[in-house]
């Protein structure tokens, strides 16, 4: 049985240790818990327990929210999901019907708001997780969330840029079979 955390080898340890911590009060039924991590104006155990996994006392703001969104995201849900992919990658699934991703109007708008900000978009992420839960989307990796919201302000990260770049690239083109991957092709008899 594998067990998917959310975590690759780009997410630290801390944040993969409170994406596990928020998963097991989904797998537990703890809906008194999440509920309390959905009232981000009242702060209860929940909320100090999130903190506990920050690292550094200035990241203890990204923990707090992330455990918001994640507890927005599985509001009503049985199975908790570790997500996968950036937020970039995950803005790519919103929309419904033919449109999704930035063939959607509402979505792109909502990444362009989201990679144009200077300071961590907090409202403008609850949207998009709000949007994700609501067109039954797979969420980002809630680790890397973490660690790419850690990174916000470090120019060399470029997390807005990484975003905006995994929501707007097309996606990865399979190259045409050749004739020498298939033998029966090339063959004359």
């Amino acid at each position: 049985m594998t067990i998917r955390t959310g975590a690759d080898a780009r997410t630290s340890e801390s944040s993969a240790a409170l994406t596990a911590w928020l998963a097991s009060l989904v797998h537990n039924n703890d809906y008194a818990s999440l509920a309390e991590l959905r009232r981000p104006r009242v702060q209860r155990e929940p909320h100090f327990r999130a903190l506990w996994y920050s690292p550094i006392e200035a990241q203890r703001e990204i923990y707090g929210q992330v455990a918001f969104l994640f507890a927005v995201y599985h509001q009503g849900r049985g199975k908790p999901d570790f997500g996968y992919g950036s937020l970039g990658e995950a803005a790519r699934r919103i929309g419904g019907g033919a449109l999704h991703g930035p063939d959607d109007p509402g979505a792109a708008r909502l990444v362009d708001r989201i990679v144009s900000s200077r300071r961590i978009p907090w409202r403008h992420l609850q949207h998009a997780v709000a949007r994700l839960r609501s067109c039954d989307r797979h969420p980002p990796s809630w680790a890397r969330l973490v660690d790419d919201l850690c990174l916000w302000h470090d120019r060399r990260a470029r997390i807005s840029y990484e975003w905006g770049a995994a929501f707007h690239m097309p996606p990865a083109r399979t190259a045409p079979p050749t004739a020498a991957a298939d033998p029966e092709k090339g063959s004359l008899a």
